[in-house]
């Protein structure tokens, strides 16, 4: 599955790149770029994919991507639907790893943001009281110029590194062959599947989909993403779970269903599997 080499375009005037986006669908393709990016959701729901990594975000989240990690953002259906009220609201900063000099990152002041740097490569989610601190950085960036832009992103940048809840997101052998062609193929096979997994969805419907014999399919999609298509499908199901789970608004039984799973005993074995806790364990720990 071949991203989509994105160009991230910046001002004459600046090193790096900071932008408000309040649209869901603002580069919602599998895409990478030689820039770091770091994303704050301020508002907005929906499935990441980050190299091959799948789960949720939600409003308050913070992700690191590093450079040349392939990740697509795609907004929940909800947000595309006509006459809908809910609104986008993303702080997006793009920056070379040396575009404060070749020499920057080797000084022994920097070693904990070169560390980071070496991290976020994987992808890394930011969780606890920091999220909150980064996100008033990412916030004051947007109206900053000159000299203060580069201290805030450098103290945004300190403070995820000295933070202890840190999560990497992509496992650790994960390589994409990256070409600069567009390839459209993993954006229909990602797009029909999120609009679809609520159902069974045949081998052959989605070969169809993405132009390839279903034996092709099979060895094409895990030779690119080390999973298989149905374990693609059970990570895609168990994040709308997670989804249901923390509005609350229907019972155990109902929201196993309403994820795409066909019986309760498989929906709490995966569950369990991919979040390390049950469902109703799960729902709990969130609403504390």
């Amino acid at each position: 599955m071949r991203p989509q080499l994105l160009k991230v375009s910046k001002a004459p005037r600046h090193s790096f790149s900071v932008r408000q986006d309040i649209v869901p669908y603002v580069n919602n393709r599998w895409h990478y770029h030689p820039e770091i990016e770091l994303i704050h959701f301020k508002k907005g729901e929906g499935t990441q994919f980050i190299g091959d990594n799948i789960k949720r975000f939600k409003s308050g989240d913070i992700v690191m991507v590093g450079a040349q990690l392939p990740h697509y953002w795609r907004f929940d259906d909800t947000y595309f639907e006509e006459g809908n009220t809910l609104q986008a609201d993303v702080r997006v900063v793009h920056f070379c790893e040396n575009f404060w000099g070749d020499q920057f990152l080797q000084l022994p002041e920097n070693t904990n943001i070169k560390t980071l740097l070496e991290k976020a490569r994987r992808g890394l989610q930011i969780s606890g009281k920091t999220r909150q601190h980064v996100g008033e950085l990412l916030e004051a960036l947007l109206n900053t110029d000159g000299t203060m832009r580069i201290m805030l992103l450098m103290e945004a940048l300190n403070t995820i590194a000295e933070c202890k809840q840190l999560d990497s997101l992509s496992s650790i052998g994960f390589k994409q062959e990256l070409v600069e062609a567009e390839s459209d193929r993993v954006n229909a096979i990602y797009d029909y599947s999120l609009k679809n997994f609520k159902r069974k969805i045949q081998l052959e419907e989605i070969a169809a989909v993405a132009n390839i014999s279903p034996n092709s399919f099979c060895r094409y999609f895990k030779s690119r993403t080390r999973k298989t298509y149905s374990q693609f499908l059970i990570e895609i199901r168990v994040g709308q779970a997670c989804k249901l789970l923390i509005e609350n608004n229907l019972s155990i039984k109902q929201l196993c269903y309403e994820s795409g799973f066909n019986n309760f005993t498989s929906f709490h074995k995966y569950f369990k599997m991919i979040t390390g806790k049950s469902p109703l364990n799960y729902q709990k720990e969130f609403m504390a």
